[in-house]
């Protein structure tokens, strides 16, 4: 293919982000799973660049997992997005920012719906009028909070305090990127890079420092897949899916995984430590497995947050061995420490995956 072929494809995979006033909307799972992320996010926005970020204590589920697990149907799902939509006109704000993949998926489609049958729209303004007396106007931009951390990566860059190299051996450590199947796959061109070869994740580890590890299953689902894992008889098929990908990437030698996804994040980061249980087997140097980080809190490491302040000390993975690597300042003593310096008592640990105390 010729040069300038492949900077057409690479354009039709570019997206509009905005620069600032954004309307800021949780993750239902994100904030069971990885508490700290989120507020890490807006450290960094609102502290670190100085970004305007709204967010509203009204906001509910966007009923994604419900939606995909055909347990809500298609007019209660518009509704409920068509409700938080009209949260966001309350605010006077325009540019949507939803922490999650599959809630980034659900307004993609949402929009897509409506943009091609129009009477679904208005189905939906009936539908919240008569059951709340709101009404709400379309996002002027949607933007998933990783699409956003990625516009401003060199900024971070600038005013990073760590950057992905091994203070041991000066080279940048390798990592792999994982993007959640709802980001990209769904709708490509929504997704910086396409489903492909997506960019969003690779964009922030190479300017902060580290180096992106292609292998065979990159873009391998991690397993969670709704039905997989929530319907306890296929759970097999999600934890077989996360073993493909740690086999396939093992070879490599990551120092972590980066992903875009509370619930890519949460599987690559706990089968881990299942698959060690059942066949006595870790994935990284030293019988640690590879830490899994989100990128608000890659982020927050560049930016010089303390990681137990992230809450990265709910990773089932010591990160530890990573953040020794990057040189990364910690107090070992507050790691099972409360805001208020309360024991919170540490959790029981696994026969085979080693754990940091």
């Amino acid at each position: 293919m010729k040069f300038e072929g492949k900077r057409k494809i690479w354009s039709d995979y570019q997206k509009e982000i905005a620069d600032d006033k954004f309307y800021y909307v949780r993750s239902c799972i994100r904030q069971n799973i990885w508490p700290g992320s989120e507020n890490t996010y807006l450290r960094v926005m609102r502290d670190v660049l100085g970004k305007d970020v709204y967010e509203s204590e009204h906001h509910t589920t966007c009923t994604g997992i419900g939606y995909h697990t055909e347990v809500v149907p298609l007019d209660t799902l518009q509704t409920v997005v068509a409700r938080n939509f009209s949260l966001m006109k309350d605010s006077g704000y325009e540019n949507y920012n939803p922490s999650c993949v599959t809630s980034f998926g659900i307004y993609t489609e949402i929009f897509d719906t409506w943009h091609h049958f129009p009477e679904e729209k208005e189905k939906a303004r009936k539908f919240l009028k008569e059951a709340t007396g709101r009404e709400f106007e379309i996002p002027k931009n949607l933007a998933h909070t990783s699409d956003v951390i990625y516009k401003f990566r060199n900024e971070i860059a600038a005013k990073a305090k760590y950057k992905f190299i091994n203070k041991h051996t000066g080279k940048p450590l390798k990592v792999v990127d994982h993007i959640g199947c709802h980001y990209a796959k769904m709708f490509p061109a929504k997704g910086i890079g396409g489903a492909e070869y997506p960019y969003v994740l690779a964009g922030l580890v190479e300017a902060w420092g580290g180096e992106v590890i292609d292998y065979p299953e990159r873009r391998h689902c991690c397993g969670f897949g709704f039905r997989q894992y929530l319907v306890k008889a296929n759970r097999g098929y999600s934890i077989a899916a996360s073993k493909k990908k740690f086999e396939s990437m093992e070879p490599f030698k990551p120092d972590f995984i980066i992903t875009n996804c509370p619930g890519c994040n949460y599987f690559l980061d706990r089968w881990q430590y299942a698959l060690a249980e059942m066949d006595g087997k870790t994935y990284g140097g030293e019988g640690y497995g590879i830490p899994v980080l989100t990128y608000e809190e890659a982020a927050g490491l560049v930016c010089g947050i303390d990681p137990w302040e992230m809450g990265m000390q709910m990773h089932q993975v010591s990160v530890e061995p990573l953040l020794d690597k990057i040189g990364v300042e910690y107090d070992k003593s507050k790691k099972f420490k409360g805001k208020n310096g309360e024991d919170l008592g540490k959790p029981e640990l696994p026969n085979n995956l080693k754990f940091c105390e």
